[in-house]
């Protein structure tokens, strides 16, 4: 099960999964962030902060000014899939610092994700993440 879950993670990041996170999310999914010490229940937070970290990670400036994960430096290293889990390390660089860091995901019966985990190093990389995710968390609240 976990393998089309990825797969359509994958296709998600390049903007060709039609539905997008309304379709992968499950609506009792739980997303655990690395800057922020309790978990966050639901679709519509889990989607406010998988989307503020997609625009945290995209460079503007390579996406005619639209923010896109395919358009930045983030990418995949590795993952391992077992069952309904899997685990995705990734690198990337913000602002001329390198992140380290790991997704691990678990999905239902349905292929829908129903845990979200992010966690990240160096410490330097958690600090300028938290930094830039407050500010896009802010731009991408509902008024």
């Amino acid at each position: 099960m976990i393998e089309k879950c990825i797969e359509n993670w994958h296709a998600h990041i390049r903007g060709e999964f039609e539905g997008g996170l309304d379709t992968i999310l499950a609506d009792d999914v739980v997303f655990y962030s690395p800057i922020v010490f309790t978990p966050q229940r639901g679709k519509d937070i889990t989607k406010l902060y998988l989307q503020a970290a997609g625009a945290t990670f995209s460079d503007p400036s390579k996406a005619g000014g639209s923010p896109k994960l395919t358009s930045s430096k983030f990418h995949y290293t590795r993952e391992v899939l077992s069952g309904h889990d899997a685990v995705l390390e990734f690198e990337s660089e913000v602002k001329g610092k390198f992140i380290n860091g790991v997704d691990i995901i678990r999905c239902n019966d349905e292929g829908k994700i129903v845990e979200f985990r992010v966690m990240i190093r160096p410490l330097q990389a958690v600090n300028l993440m938290h930094q830039q995710m407050a500010a896009m968390l802010e731009k991408l609240q509902p008024e």
